[in-house]
């Protein structure tokens, strides 16, 4: 029997679509705007002529950027701290996440370890003690201010822990009767049938690492160890040309503020464009998934 849809239903069906369409497009607009910034001249650009179409189109921001090592260090600062916090983050994540997810009666401190982690993500220490605490340890102005303070992402734990809670027993049971023990049932068993909660914890963590902008600030007193967000709130907000060169400044007659901010702000951007495609098709069933049980 076919189902046929009446005028109301056909009517609510496309003011949805109406609505999601907007939504996309309040969100793809001004993406759209600040490419077009980036590809057009001085003049109509500081005029605030530019709208979703570039006006008189040059490259000549994106040629200035490619001149300046300072963005180009951040963003090499900013990879390397996605790297390392992916590794750190997934291994470190998987670990706290698979003994929690067992009952009680396999693991009868589990309440106590769940109520803490609850707790620890709800209530920080402040941000004194925790730079107090990267002070002592001796890592300050180094990578590893960015990366170890955030090691243990308890949001993406309890993400994790309720998917794994959603893997049948039995399947375990099984394994550990044929000999497998924690470790082959973890490797072997659970990380493979969880890639949809793995894609959404890794998109959760690298969007983490990328967007942080306030811990490169406080962590480094040099701008050499800037990330590339921190170096975008500093620098672009505040350009200081005292320090540009005499070729420099030639070159920046020839651009302007607000296209190099443009460009600087989509190529920021771009490789986590370039990335989000790829993981969006697990990042709803994953994050479903993982939050049926608490």
């Amino acid at each position: 029997m076919r189902y046929r849809k009446t005028a109301l239903g056909i009517t609510v069906d496309i003011i949805i679509h109406l609505v999601l369409v907007l939504a996309a497009a309040s969100c793809l607009f001004p993406l759209i705007h600040i490419l077009a910034v980036s590809f057009s001249s001085p003049g109509p650009a500081m005029a605030g002529q530019v709208g979703l179409w570039p006006k008189q189109v040059t490259v000549d921001a994106y040629k200035y950027i490619a001149t300046r090592v300072e963005f180009w260090r951040a963003m090499g600062v900013t990879l390397r701290r996605v790297g390392l916090g992916l590794v750190i983050n997934s291994i470190l994540t998987v670990l706290c996440a698979y003994p929690l997810s067992k009952n009680a009666r396999r693991f009868p401190q589990r309440k106590f370890y769940v109520a803490f982690f609850l707790w620890a993500m709800l209530f920080s220490g402040g941000l004194i003690p925790t730079y107090m605490t990267v002070y002592k340890t001796g890592i300050m102005g180094t990578i590893w201010a960015l990366v170890l303070p955030g090691a243990v992402p308890l949001f993406n734990v309890i993400v994790l822990l309720n998917f794994f809670r959603d893997i049948p027993d039995e399947i375990e049971e099984a394994a550990i009767i044929d000999g497998a023990n924690h470790w082959t049932v973890l490797f072997r068993i659970y990380l493979p049938l969880s890639t949809a909660a793995l894609a959404t914890v890794t998109l959760f963590t690298v969007l983490g690492h990328w967007n942080s902008w306030f811990d490169g600030i406080i962590y480094n007193n040099r701008a050499e160890g800037y990330p590339l967000q921190s170096y975008m709130q500093t620098v672009l907000v505040a350009m200081d040309f005292t320090r540009l060169n005499f070729n420099e400044i030639l070159h920046m007659a020839q651009v302007s503020d607000r296209t190099i901010k443009a460009s600087q702000v989509f190529l920021g951007c771009l490789p986590i464009l370039l990335v989000y495609p790829f993981l969006q098709r697990y990042f709803t069933k994953g994050l479903v998934l993982g939050s049926v049980k608490g």
